[in-house]
């Protein structure tokens, strides 16, 4: 046998082995195809069906959400309508009210000094460096 025909054989053989290892990477290729495409497949026939459920549960919310705007604007109105009343209230009552309680602590402040069996307080003192000072205020007579 000369080099030549040992190249040949050589070259025969590994394109064989070559060819051997494309085929079965070719088999094991295709059948990872038909396993993606069963797989999309059943993935395809289960998501239909949910979209469906998603869209019905987002009509449903869109519902909800137009009934609670709804009963906001309701609540705003009569929240409007409730601060207008106490506005009125408060300024039709509020200053003859204050005008009447002023009238009662002054009634009662007047007949509260003048009870005949009370005896008179007698104004506080403070003492200082053995004298006796009257406790006296910017603001006037305490009682």
């Amino acid at each position: 046998m000369s080099g030549g025909e040992v190249a040949g054989i050589l070259v025969a053989v590994f394109w064989a082995i070559l060819v051997s290892f494309l085929a079965v990477a070719l088999a094991r290729l295709a059948q990872t195809l038909r396993a993606t495409t069963k797989l999309v497949a059943d993935v395809t026939d289960q998501a239909v069906p949910l979209l469906a459920d998603a869209s019905s549960a987002v009509r449903s919310a869109q519902t909800q959400i137009d009934r609670v705007d709804a009963i906001a604007s309701d609540v705003q109105e009569v929240t409007s309508n409730a601060s207008a009343l106490s506005t009125t209230v408060a300024s039709t009552f509020g200053g003859p009210l204050v005008k009447v309680a002023a009238f009662g602590y002054g009634v009662r402040r007047a007949l509260g000094g003048r009870k005949e069996d009370v005896p008179a307080k007698t104004p506080r003192r403070t003492v200082i460096v053995g004298r006796t000072v009257s406790r006296r205020s910017s603001r006037g007579k305490r009682d």
